[in-house]
This record gives C-alpha cells, structure tokens and sequence, in this order.
C-alpha cells in the first residue's frame, strides 16, 4: 500500500492531539511534522515530499487561506476548521475537503479516502511478497502492528478496546465504532455493543453467543437479525 506523507498545520494543542490520533489509526498515512504556523509548514514543504496537508484557517502570522494562495504546486489540502464561512474560498483553491471542528472520526475517514493512491511500479512487490493487511494501534506509548488475519475478536472497554490475537491482547485508546468503521470491510462485523469478531474466527455458534477459540461471545438482541443472516450465509 503506498503511503502518504502528511503534515498537520495547527496552533492548537487539543487540535493536533485529535489529528495526531486520527491519523495514526490510517495505514495509508505517515504522519512527518506538526507545524504550528504556516512558515514551519513553508520550511517542511521545501525540504520533505509532503503529498497531504491538513490545515487550519485561524493560524499565527499567516492565516491559512492566505498560505494556500502562495503556493504554486501544491499538495492535496484537507481543511480543518471551526468556520464554516471560508469553505466556498477554500475550494476555489481545489482542496480535497473542508472538515469542520469538531471532527468527528467518520468524517475524517470520508476526507482520506478521497486520496487516490497509485503505487507506482518500479515499487510493486510480486504478490507472494506482499504484506498482509494490518494497521498500527497506539498501546503503552508506542505503536503496535496487528496483522488483520489475527485478531481473534475486539472487546470495548469503555474508552478503550482490547484486541486478542492468536498469540496476545492489546489495549489501545480508541472507542468500538471507530475500530467498527476501520473494520467492517475486513471481514470483521458487529455482533454486540461491546464486541467485534472475525467471521473467519467463528468455530461455532448458537442463536445467543459465538464461539471464537473456546470464548463464548453473546450476540446482542438488537444485532440478532443480522448476525443470523450473515452467519446462516457462511456455514
């Protein structure tokens, strides 16, 4: 998968710690400099490939606007901010997407899959060298790679979520529905408010629970329906 390199351009704490958070949880992003003004930004570009920047409107010394309109080539440009009034202008200036804070999760998901990303060929692998799906999640102030194939099934743990492989558990900081909307075309699926499995996983199962590596997880009564047809459609 090729990446993209990013940089966050934004003066507020809180601001980057959320774009910091998102950002990490997307496979296809590299996240290479917070900038806290547009000059930092300006220096960044001149010396990195930068392919995407997420930039704030209301910024010290050169507000964002007036930052975009200085350059000439620009990278793809993910607007965040608190006012909706400079979305017209800033897609006069071909920006990817305008996200307004505060920014939920599901919406910052939308924005990046905008991004067309084409690996160019002298870097394909032959497929046998390819490496299997898998995402980095944030655990004891590092970065974790989970492979997809392993996980066995994912808990919530009210802000957090534990994930069980075949060989381990991690907990990382992340609520259920945005693992949820990571997920859900992985071949993973919902089957309890605070549950996540994998289908392939699935050794076993009754009209009330799942069976993954002798765990009995309970179906939820509002997910019923659904867990039933998907299952009955499997097995």
């Amino acid at each position: 998968m090729e990446k993209y390199n990013c940089i966050i351009v934004e003066d507020e704490p809180l601001g980057v710690e959320i774009m910091e958070g998102y950002i990490a949880q997307i496979p296809f992003l590299n996240l290479v400099k917070v900038c806290n003004d547009a000059i930092s930004a300006m220096n960044v570009l001149q010396k990195e490939r930068i392919d995407v920047i997420f930039l704030d409107i209301h910024l010290p010394k050169i507000k964002g606007i007036d930052f975009l309109k200085t350059l000439t080539n620009p990278p793809k440009v993910i607007i965040t901010s608190a006012y909706h009034q400079y979305a017209l202008e800033g897609y006069e200036y071909n920006v990817l997407d305008y996200l307004l804070k505060p920014i939920e999760f599901s919406r910052f998901l939308t924005a990046v899959n905008k991004l067309n990303f084409k690996t160019a060929a002298p870097f394909h692998k032959a497929e046998s060298e390819q490496e299997s799906p898998h995402m980095f999640f944030n655990t004891n102030k590092k970065k974790v790679k989970i492979f997809l194939d392993d996980i066995l099934y994912i808990e919530s743990q009210k802000e957090y979520v534990k994930i069980y492989t075949n060989e381990k558990s991690v907990i990382t900081k992340i609520p259920l529905s945005q693992v949820d909307e990571l997920l859900s075309k992985n071949d993973f699926m919902r089957r309890h408010r605070s549950f996540i499995i994998s289908k392939k996983k699935i050794e076993a199962f009754t009209s009330s629970d799942v069976e993954i590596k002798g765990k009995l997880i309970p179906i939820g009564r509002s997910y019923k329906e659904l867990v039933h047809t998907i299952l009955k459609s499997m097995f």
